[in-house]
């Protein structure tokens, strides 16, 4: 999917372009509807847009968890997931209507610059 780096979502997919440019793929995804509002992606497997969709599932499982333990004061800062060779990143926006995801190789981006980039560029979605 091409982005314009005029809208938020389209910065927001250049700005971590710029701060992490070995990732795998990344998007900004609007919660309530499931859909991709700007993505990237450097790897042919993985479609952004598709996986916009099956984690916004993610997300919304979670919230529902939160609200059946009766945890009202708790907001989801972020989800992570970790695969064999991958990390999986869900960056919620404070609000929680939006969240980044963002792929990167395991073994070449370091866990903690990869949550501050998310963390820094979140704050610009709101």
């Amino acid at each position: 999917m091409p982005y314009a780096v005029n809208t938020p979502a389209g910065k927001v997919v250049q700005d971590v372009l710029n701060d992490l440019p070995g990732l795998v793929a990344v998007a900004v995804v609007d919660v309530t509807s499931g859909m991709a509002l700007a993505s990237h992606s450097n790897s042919p497997n993985i479609n952004p847009e598709t996986a916009a969709a099956y984690n916004t599932e993610v997300v919304r499982q979670k919230q529902k968890a939160m609200t059946a333990l009766k945890l009202q004061s708790e907001t989801i800062e972020d989800i992570l997931i970790t695969l064999t060779t991958q990390l999986h990143l869900l960056k919620l926006t404070p609000n929680g209507n939006k969240f980044i995801y963002l792929v990167v190789n395991s073994r070449e981006t370091n866990l903690a610059i990869a949550r501050e980039v998310l963390r820094a560029t979140a704050d610009q979605l709101n």
